[in-house]
C-alpha cells in the first residue's frame, strides 16, 4: 500500500513539471488547459483519500484531508500544487460540485417526510443560530479577545452561526442514512439555517456599512427567503410533471431525463442566488421538487415501440432482449443519471475547501489557543441543537449541526473585506473552521453506526 501510495505521489509530481514549465507562456484559451491537469491532481487524490473508508470513516472526511494536505505542501517548500488556489475555473466547479450534491440530498429526501420534522427542524434551527451567536458576540468573545470593537464580535458571532449542510448530507448519504429521521432534522433545520445566517450576515454588514439597518429591510430579506422555499416547491411541483411530459414527446430516453433534471437544478440555484440566498438552498429545492415526480412521462411502452419498430426483423428472443434493455433504463431514477456527474464534482468541492485552509495560523499558541476556546464554544452552541429533537437521537442531531465549513470560511472573509475582521480573528475563525469540520463526520459516523447495533 506504501507503495502505491508513493507512485501516486510521484505522479502528481510529473504533473506539475510541465504546468511550471507552461505557466509563463499560457494565455486565453490555452490556460484552461491547466485546470485539465489541476483537474487530474484533485480527483486522484480524492480518489486516494478515499482509503479511509477502509478504516470506517466517510470519504467526505478524507477528502477534506486531502485537500488540507494538498494546500500546505508549500510550508515544507513544496508549491507544485499552489497554482490550484489561483485557477478561475476550478472555484466555479467547486460551486458547482456543491450545487450537484444538494440537489441530490433534495432528490433523496421526501417533501412529506420533511413536513412531519418541519416544526422540530424549524426550532432546532433557531436554537442553532441564536445561542452559538449570542455566546460569540456577547460572551466568549470579549472574554477571550478583550478590546475589539463591536463590529468585530459580530462578525465572530455571525461565522458562529454558520452550518455545512454540504458535509453533514454528505456523511448521511455516505452511510445510507439520508432518509432517517435524524437526518431531515438536520438537513431542514441546516436549510433553514443557511437562511438566517444569510439573514444576520446580510444586517451585520448593513450596520458595518451603512451604521444602522432599519426593520423594513430586515423584513424584506426574511420574506425574500420564506417566499422563494415555499413558491419553488409549491410552482415546480406544478410545472415538473407538464414540462416532463412536454420533453417525454420530443425523446423519452435517460438523456432528456437528465437533462430536464439538471434544467430545474440550475434554474432553482439560479433564482435563489438572484434573490441573495445561497445557490445550494435553490438546489435543495429543486431536488425536492422533483423527487415525487419519479418522469413518469418517460414511460417505457413509448421507448419499446420505439425501438422494436425498427427491429421487425429481428427473431423472438432478440425482441425480448430489447424489451428488458430499455424497460430497465426507462426505471432509472433521476438519481442514478446524476450520480456520476456528482463522482467526478462533488469531491472538486470538497479537496478545494480543504485547500483553503491554511495551517500556519497554528504556529501562534496565543491564537491558537484563543481558537481552542472558540471552537469549544461553537460546538456547544450546535450541540445543544439536539436538546430540542423530540423523539430522534438527539446525539446525531446536534453533532449533525456541528460542522462549519466553508460557510464559515465565506462569513470570515466578507468581515475580513470590509475591514472589521483583522489577521488575528481571520485565523481564529480559520482554525474553528478546520475543527469544527473535521472531528463531527468522525463522532457522526460513529453514532450512525452504532446507532444499527
Amino acid at each position: 500500500m506504501k507503495n502505491k501510495i508513493l507512485y501516486v505521489l510521484l505522479f502528481l509530481t510529473s504533473l506539475a513539471v510541465p504546468i511550471l514549465a507552461n505557466s509563463g507562456s499560457e494565455s486565453g484559451s490555452h490556460g484552461s488547459a491547466i485546470t485539465l491537469l489541476w483537474l487530474v491532481v484533485i480527483l486522484i487524490a480524492a480518489k486516494l483519500a478515499s482509503l479511509v473508508e477502509k478504516i470506517g470513516q466517510p470519504a467526505v472526511l478524507g477528502e477534506l484531508i486531502a485537500g488540507v494536505i494538498l494546500g500546505n505542501l508549500v510550508l515544507i517548500g513544496f508549491d507544485f500544487f499552489e497554482g490550484i488556489k489561483t485557477d478561475t475555473f476550478i472555484p466555479f466547479l467547486s460551486e458547482l460540485g456543491v450545487v450537484i450534491l444538494l440537489f441530490q440530498v433534495g432528490l433523496e429526501s421526501n417533501i412529506t417526510q420533511m413536513r412531519k420534522v418541519g416544526g422540530t427542524a424549524l426550532v432546532v434551527a433557531v436554537v442553532g443560530v441564536v445561542t452559538p451567536f449570542v455566546l460569540g458576540v456577547w460572551v466568549a468573545g470579549p472574554l477571550i479577545m478583550p478590546g475589539l470593537s463591536t463590529n468585530a464580535y459580530l462578525f465572530l458571532g455571525a461565522a458562529l452561526t454558520a452550518t455545512s449542510v454540504g458535509i453533514t448530507a454528505r456523511v448521511f448519504r455516505d452511510l445510507g442514512k439520508i432518509n432517517t429521521k435524524e437526518a431531515r432534522i438536520v438537513l431542514g433545520a441546516a436549510v433553514i439555517d443557511d437562511v438566517l445566517g444569510l439573514i444576520i450576515l446580510a444586517v451585520v454588514s448593513a450596520l458595518v456599512t451603512l451604521g444602522a439597518v432599519g426593520i423594513g429591510a430586515i423584513s424584506w430579506i426574511i420574506a425574500k427567503a420564506i417566499l422563494f422555499l415555499v413558491g419553488a416547491v409549491v410552482l415546480g411541483q406544478m410545472t415538473a410533471p407538464r414540462l416532463g411530459r412536454l420533453m417525454s414527446s420530443i425523446n423519452p430516453g435517460p438523456g432528456m431525463k437528465l437533462s430536464l433534471a439538471l434544467i430545474f437544478a440550475f434554474l432553482f440555484s439560479y433564482l435563489a442566488a438572484v434573490i441573495g440566498l445561497a445557490p445550494i438552498v435553490g438546489a435543495f429545492a429543486a431536488g425536492l421538487v422533483l423527487d415525487p415526480v419519479h418522469f413518469r412521462s418517460f414511460d417505457k411502452p413509448h421507448i419499446c415501440n420505439q425501438l422494436l419498430k425498427h427491429a421487425e426483423n429481428l427473431d423472438l428472443e432478440k425482441k425480448r432482449e430489447i424489451r428488458v434493455i430499455t424497460e430497465h433504463n426507462s426505471e432509472k431514477h433521476v438519481e442514478e443519471l446524476i450520480e456520476p456527474i456528482a463522482y467526478v464534482l462533488v469531491p472538486i468541492f470538497f479537496i478545494y475547501t480543504g485547500m483553503s485552509v491554511n495551517l500556519e495560523t497554528m504556529s501562534d499558541p496565543r491564537i491558537l489557543g484563543a481558537a481552542i476556546i472558540i471552537s469549544i464554544v461553537a460546538f456547544i452552541g450546535k450541540y445543544v441543537t439536539g436538546l430540542f429533537a423530540g423523539k430522534a437521537n438527539k446525539q446525531i442531531v446536534g453533532i449533525g449541526m456541528v460542522p462549519r465549513g466553508e460557510v464559515g470560511l465565506i462569513f470570515a472573509t466578507i468581515g475580513r473585506s470590509l475591514g472589521v475582521v483583522n489577521n488575528e480573528v481571520f485565523s481564529i475563525i480559520v482554525i474553528m473552521v478546520i475543527l469544527t469540520t473535521f472531528f463531527p463526520p468522525i463522532i457522526l459516523s460513529y453514532l450512525l453506526k452504532r446507532q444499527n447495533d
